[in-house]
Formats: C-alpha cells, sequence, structure tokens
C-alpha cells in the first residue's frame, strides 16, 4: 500500500532525551508505541467505537530516529474484515525542521479488533 503523505498525519510528535536506547538514538519500542498510537486512531475513526490491537504484522525501521527529530506518523486503511481492521503505516522525521526535509524511518501494519460495551468483537459497519 501506497500511503499519501500529503495529507496530515495522524499525530506528530517530537522524541526527547529519555526515549533514547544505549546508543543515544530513539528506542524502538518508543516508536513502536507511538505507531500504535496512531494506528489505533485511524482504526477508530473508521469504525467508530473502541479498537484493541491484535496484531503487529510488519514493522521495519528503515533509519534511525534522533532526539528533536519531528515524527510524522502517517495512517491509511488497508483492510477490513468482519470485527478486524488493519492499518498501514508510514513514519517520516524531520532531522532539520523547518527545512521540509522529511525521511521515511519506519513502515508498519497493525491490525485491530472492534469492539462493543462488553469487550466482545463487533461487526465493523463497511463505508
Amino acid at each position: 500500500m501506497v500511503i499519501d503523505i500529503s495529507k496530515q498525519p495522524e499525530i506528530r510528535v517530537l522524541p526527547m532525551p529519555s526515549d533514547t536506547n544505549a546508543a543515544g538514538d530513539i528506542f524502538g519500542g518508543w516508536l513502536m508505541s507511538q505507531v500504535d498510537i496512531a494506528g489505533s486512531i485511524a482504526a477508530h475513526r473508521y469504525v467508530g467505537n473502541r479498537v484493541v490491537t491484535v496484531a503487529v504484522n510488519e514493522f521495519l525501521f528503515l533509519k534511525p530516529v534522533l532526539v528533536g527529530d519531528l515524527v510524522s506518523i502517517y495512517a491509511d486503511i488497508d483492510y477490513i474484515g468482519n470485527t478486524s481492521i488493519r492499518i498501514a503505516l508510514v513514519v517520516m522525521a524531520e532531522h532539520e525542521r523547518g527545512k521540509e526535509t522529511a525521511q521515511k524511518v519506519a513502515k508498519a501494519s497493525l491490525t485491530y479488533v472492534s469492539l462493543d460495551d462488553n469487550k466482545q468483537p463487533k461487526t465493523i459497519n463497511k463505508v
């Protein structure tokens, strides 16, 4: 799936020094959590109710993220099942903010399940 990064990202976030690993780069787990948040926002926006993450289908770290990078995460719906929705995500990082030189630093695919008020799988009404 090709993600249209000309649209608004699901989230933008600025990693801080406390988010680094022993090598001084941003910890991969921090980036994964931000991607999961962005994916859940996109999934919730489509289904209109609570969603939970059930699978990380793919997660590729392409380049390091550095302290102070402006990280933008873009999401698109990749697949809609009966109760699940798969979201494709692309992570872009601006190393030199203000110069609009964002680089793709990661990509991922996560699956969420739609839940009703009793935390049971709920059928997704396809729009």
